[in-house]
């Protein structure tokens, strides 16, 4: 059996024992409990605090399913970081403290399932290439396991996500089957997935018998950009996806897109870099000139673009901060530009994934998303459990997304 849930990461405008309420009002049957700085901030959180929140949730017939230690806390800005998989000891013990104070909520409050995910794979470890990130990775999950006590009924998951070091489903069961634990098993956020995988529902079934928990929301296609440092071995498939080629020794990028090729420079190239640009593009097949934009020219303030760009500039590994946000004026720049016929450079969400379906949580039933074969491939593969909704993209409108949510998905559990 699938049930229904609603996490609080969807709510923090609310107070926190407000949010729960709410979910319990809505006809929800299981509400999530999401670590949040400003609302649910475990390092704030004192067992008077959690004695409060068991009373409020004895007091409802909501059940708490789920405690996500959500990935805000130390650096809004860079989420996820420090991971499990920093290099540095201090940052991966900071992550392992956080995950063990979810363990700590869980049982004051006599939740089952406590979540997490393995973080990037970021400059540090390109820079640093004799360290393994699964040996660190692995070895924190069992750092984690360890606080776990015998005979208690506790399980910790590992939520696959877009530009993660373990992002497909295939990955994560290799993960678990790695640590060997019944202890640690999968969490499946059906839009991951779907941004994932190729074979969507294939992987699903197959994933289902490791399953404890899942995450719920929509999504649609959108512009699969992929932004890559240059090197003489880059390879590009544009039938995959546009690429934002970033230049090292001038800190310039090269839009490689057939429909309108862009150099973006602080100073206009020499002969020898317009000849790169002109061998870059021509090893794909694109003959049109490229158009110059100067960097300086380019929007820097806020645009209606926030959110999506912040999602997806998070999610590429493998370069600087500083190199990803230099990025960020470029992309409202292709988000708000339309070209001579009209119609908009990048028309589309800017997406990082394996599929180019965006990673930006819609509010279920307006994406793409097949919910009535998604839920029956996950039932017949064995999933009993609760599938909680998440939409942090729609704190504002947090009424309209709990009730929209909840008329949706119960057609289908």
């Amino acid at each position: 059996m699938i049930k229904l849930c609603y996490s609080t990461f969807g709510l923090t405008n609310l107070d926190f024992l407000d949010s729960i309420r709410e979910v319990d009002k809505a006809g929800y049957p299981g509400v999530e409990l999401s670590f949040h700085r400003d609302q649910f901030n475990p390092f704030d959180i004192t067992d008077d605090y959690l004695e409060t929140v068991k009373k409020k949730l004895d007091a409802l017939e909501v059940t708490a399913a789920c405690v996500s230690t959500a990935s805000h806390f130390f650096t809004p800005q860079r989420p996820h970081e420090p991971s499990l998989m920093s290099p540095d000891l201090a940052g991966r013990k900071r992550r392992i403290n956080l995950v063990r104070r979810g363990i700590h909520v869980a049982r004051a409050l006599g939740v089952p399932l406590v979540s997490f995910g393995s973080g990037f794979i970021r400059d540090e470890h390109v820079s640093n290439p004799s360290v393994n990130p699964r040996e660190l990775l692995v070895d924190s999950v069992q750092q984690c396991l360890k606080e776990l006590r015998d005979g208690e009924d506790i399980t910790l998951l590992i939520e696959p996500e877009p530009g993660m070091y373990i992002e497909t489903l295939e990955q994560g069961l290799s993960l678990v089957d790695e640590v060997g634990s019944k202890r640690f098993q999968l969490h499946l956020d059906l839009n991951h997935n779907y941004c994932s995988e190729t074979n969507y529902l294939e992987a699903l079934g197959k994933a289902a018998p490791r399953a404890r928990f899942l995450h719920v929301s929509d999504s649609q296609e959108g512009y699969n950009l992929k932004l890559v440092k240059w090197a003489d071995d880059l390879k590009m498939d544009l039938n995959f996806a546009r690429y934002l080629v970033y230049f090292p020794e001038t800190a310039d990028y090269l839009l490689v897109d057939s429909d309108h090729p862009i150099y973006f420079h602080d100073e206009m190239p020499d002969a020898k870099q317009k000849k790169r640009i002109e061998s870059i593009l021509g090893s794909v097949n694109i003959s049109a000139p490229p158009a110059f934009v100067d960097y300086n020219s380019l929007p820097t303030g806020q645009s209606p673009f926030e959110s999506e760009i912040f999602v997806y500039l998070i999610s590429v590994p493998g370069l600087s901060y500083d190199v990803l946000e230099r990025a960020r004026p470029i992309i409202i720049y292709l988000r708000s530009t339309k070209d001579r016929n009209g119609k908009l450079l990048m028309d589309k969400m800017v997406a990082n994934t394996l599929t180019g379906i965006v990673h930006f949580h819609e509010i279920p039933g307006e994406g793409t998303m097949d919910f009535a074969a998604t839920f029956k491939a996950l039932r017949e593969n064995g999933f009993s459990g609760y599938a909680s909704v998440e939409l942090y993209h729609h704190v504002a409108s947090w009424e309209k997304a709990l009730a929209d949510s909840y008329r949706h998905l119960s057609q289908f559990v």
